[in-house]
């Protein structure tokens, strides 16, 4: 049995009522226990929320653009909503003066 787990895809992480972050995820089961039973080879999928705290959200954003340090973004990558400290073989100035 292996069990992986994405971000969900058409579902945007969003701030719930409770001022929390949730960010949706797919939970993904392929096999089973017992290879020759029934379930064998199956793909059961389960949507749900991981929700953070602010400071929790705070923590993975920078862990997440440190992780990222020195990795040029792909074109098509948003921007990020604050500036972030990088290598400085790689910093670059951009936004307002």
């Amino acid at each position: 049995m292996t069990w992986t787990i994405q971000r969900a895809p058409g579902r945007p992480v969003r701030r719930t009522d409770d001022d929390r972050i949730a960010v949706p995820l797919r939970l993904n089961r392929t096999g089973s226990e017992q290879p020759t039973g029934p379930d064998a080879g199956t793909v059961t999928v389960t949507v749900t929320d991981m929700a953070l705290t602010l400071a929790e959200a705070e923590h993975l954003h920078a862990a997440l653009c440190r992780a990222l340090d020195g990795q040029s973004p792909p074109p098509a990558a948003p921007e990020c909503r604050n500036s972030v400290q990088t290598s400085p073989g790689t910093a670059h100035l951009s936004g307002r003066a």
